[in-house]
């Protein structure tokens, strides 16, 4: 079979899912990765990703990572699996963050259940936290973590289930985009369809000949530290973020004695297709920027290093996705940009690509995520 519905390039994290929600409506639909997802190569490796609601900016995070969390919850209910880990997230900043305060007036506008917590109090619920006095925290109780690989995993199983075909290990050579439709070219054969997803990730620069977006690849560097487990195991500790002066970082606590899991959310190198991708440690502040980090904030998490991986962001330059049509092409739509805040979202962009694609329309806030805000020149949160 090569004529399709709809075509998605790039299955991983949005793509799986928006093959599930399309082939769930009886849409006829092809899925090509380069790979065999869940993989190593992308963005959604690593194991865990942090799931919060509170969001400085626009009102569109909030109401999206709301509705994502209801369809992450469908998913482990129709899979009978815990994708969802209700750790809670505590996001520690100086007090006078601006940050802070835009997500204290996002938890009051969508009723979220938010402790504003002091130095102090944060010590005493959480001994293994050492922060400035002049710091401050707020817990998120109803966030927490996903089984990132799991998530892909489980939306595969059902997109298959579904009627869904999957290409894996199956590099794109060339895409057609016609009036009438686009022909999608693969070492091993030519698929039409009447409408296309392209939610390639960090690898978009590879479809230059299609689309050109404002996404620059990052390498990232996460690592697992030993750690205190009566301190900062899962059953007692919460996924994290905090700002420095030094940098802003995002972590999860040990899980079964994994150690304790840090990332670094700025900084990093920037990578493209084709260029060496170095393993963890082949730079000092992989290891170093992370251990500083720990030193300052979570002092017994900051014990050997158990296990380091590396992997990729996919940054726009005002760290907003983007989704939307081609700017030329209104069969054509694109899901990318999502600047390392985006795995939570998977599951309602998934949705959103399907309705897109099916009506022409979605009941998400999108406007923040058009392409044309970069060509009007308007890049401010």
């Amino acid at each position: 079979m090569s004529a399709y519905d709809v075509i998605v390039v790039g299955a991983g994290s949005m793509g799986m899912s928006a093959g599930f929600y399309l082939a769930k409506q009886n849409v006829k639909v092809l899925l090509i990765d380069k790979y065999d997802p869940p993989h190593v190569a992308g963005s959604h490796h690593g194991e865990t990703r942090l799931i919060r609601h509170a969001y400085s900016g626009s009102p569109t995070y909030t109401a999206m990572a709301l509705k994502a969390d209801k369809l992450w919850q469908e998913l482990e209910a129709v899979t009978n699996q815990r994708l969802i880990v209700r750790s809670g997230v505590l996001n520690i900043g100086a007090a006078e963050s601006v940050n802070l305060g835009n997500k204290m007036k996002s938890t009051k506008a969508f009723g979220l259940k938010v402790d504003r917590l002091d130095a102090d109090e944060i010590h005493n619920r959480w001994p293994g936290v050492k922060l400035p006095e002049s710091y401050v925290g707020l817990f998120e109780q109803e966030a927490g973590f996903l089984y990132s690989e799991d998530c892909v995993r489980a939306y595969r199983q059902q997109a298959l289930a579904a009627g869904a075909r999957l290409l894996v290990n199956t590099p794109i050579t060339c895409i057609n985009v016609w009036n009438s439709g686009v022909t999608v070219q693969t070492l091993d054969g030519t698929y039409h369809a009447d409408q296309l997803i392209l939610s390639t990730g960090a690898w978009f620069s590879e479809l230059d000949s299609v689309v050109q977006l404002p996404i620059r690849s990052v390498r990232k560097a996460v690592a697992w530290f030993k750690s205190d487990d009566t301190l900062y195991d899962s059953t007692r500790f919460p996924g994290f973020t905090f700002g420095a002066e030094y940098g802003g970082f995002y972590g999860f606590p040990s899980i079964n004695g994994s150690g304790v899991k840090i990332g670094r959310h700025d900084a990093g190198q920037t990578w493209k297709p084709g260029l060496p991708f170095e393993p963890f440690g082949h730079y000092d502040q992989d290891e170093n920027d992370l251990r500083q980090a720990l030193e300052a904030f979570l002092p017994q998490a900051a014990g050997q290093v158990v296990r380091g991986a590396v992997c990729k962001y996919e940054c726009t330059p005002d760290e907003h996705f983007i989704i939307d049509h081609h700017p030329e092409h209104d069969h054509v739509f694109i899901a990318g940009g999502f600047s390392g805040h985006g795995f939570k979202f998977a599951s309602v962009v998934g949705e959103i690509l399907s309705d897109l694609t099916r009506k022409g329309t979605t009941e998400q806030d999108i406007s923040p995520f058009a392409l044309s805000r970069f060509q009007e020149g308007d890049q401010n949160e």
